[in-house]
């Protein structure tokens, strides 16, 4: 396995294919991400995120049939595995310890 850690992106990207489950593929991702986000970002940023993502064994992909809607062309289905929602769930862990450790005077809030 390549790497255990997740970006940003890869850890937005690697959480919209959980939530699509099985509607997870590219153009579904991107505009999910940018519905969810606003961020604008390109297929190809998409791709090359889910590309490192198998990699690092974070997902998994298969091919769905062709459809005529599609212009003859399957689509390339991601799905979350075991290692990628363990990389979830310590992103989150580190994130929630260093929000539960921020003092309120930090941010100037009254206890």
């Amino acid at each position: 396995m390549k790497g255990t850690q997740l970006g940003e992106l890869e850890e937005i990207i690697l959480l919209t294919v959980g939530a699509l489950f099985d509607d997870a593929y590219g153009v579904a991702v991107m505009n999910e991400v940018e519905e969810r986000t606003s961020r604008k970002i390109t297929i190809s940023t998409v791709h090359a995120a889910l590309k490192r993502l198998e990699e690092k064994g974070f997902c998994e992909s298969r091919y769905d049939g062709a459809t005529k809607e599609r212009g003859g062309r399957r689509k390339h289905l991601f799905r979350v595995t075991a290692a990628g929602e363990k990389a979830l769930a310590d992103s989150r862990e580190i994130r929630n310890g260093l929000w539960n450790s921020i003092p309120d005077i930090a941010f100037n809030r009254s206890e």
